[in-house]
């Protein structure tokens, strides 16, 4: 079965290349990445999770925990890591599951017989800290992930479940917001007593709050 939106990320023990992970209880109150790649040694995967690695300080100021997973055994796993470092300049400094009984992949639908009926297809799973499923992206093999895309969208995330704002498109951190509809104007003007510009009843947009 598919995951949806809201969902609870299925948990899970597995080994990775920091030993066995018991999913939730590693996840604590943390927000976390979980992606998946086709396998080991895979030229567009050895680019991203260099840039996972180097884009920790990034994830950790989130309250971000990422995590990989390959098909491919922990042995392979550490090989691979040794190219990741060389190649990229950033060591893995992250957990890769080796999900070499497809526990992991089935729990999740990763794996999709039209493209691969033996590995994964290239997910991104955004899970809140209360374990539920925020975002799901779903790549072809020949495109590398965008991650200061998955970084927005985090941010969007953790801005919008704080303050009654949603963000409009394009939106980036500092970027003015959107007033939700379901706010009326009495309740916004004690929310945001800085203001805002109406364009229309339904369209307010305001500064982004936790930087005004």
């Amino acid at each position: 079965m598919s995951l949806r939106l809201g969902d609870i990320a299925p948990d899970f023990t597995q080994e990775s290349t920091e030993g066995p992970i018991n999913f939730h209880e590693w996840a604590g109150d943390s927000w976390v990445i979980l992606f998946s790649h086709p396998k080991d040694f895979t030229p567009v995967c050895t680019t991203e999770l260099g840039e996972v690695s180097r884009l920790k300080p990034e994830f950790d100021k989130r309250n971000v925990k990422a995590i990989g997973l390959s098909v491919d055994p922990v042995e392979e796993h550490v090989a691979w890591a040794g190219d990741i470092q060389e190649t990229q300049g950033h060591g893995l400094n992250f957990p890769l599951l080796a999900d070499a009984d497809r526990k992991v992949s089935d729990l999740y639908d990763m794996i999709h017989p039209n493209a691969s009926d033996s590995t994964t297809v290239r997910s991104v799973f955004i899970i809140d800290p209360v374990k539920k499923v925020r975002l799901t992206i779903t790549y072809p093999a020949s495109t590398g992930r965008n991650f200061p895309e998955i970084l927005r969208v985090i941010d969007s995330l953790q801005l919008t479940d704080d303050y009654k704002v949603a963000t409009p498109v394009n939106w980036t951190d500092g970027g003015d917001c959107i007033i939700v509809p379901s706010v009326s104007n009495e309740q916004a003007a004690e929310l945001f007593p800085q203001g805002w510009e109406e364009k229309k009843p339904y369209l307010r947009m305001v500064k982004q709050p936790n930087k005004s």
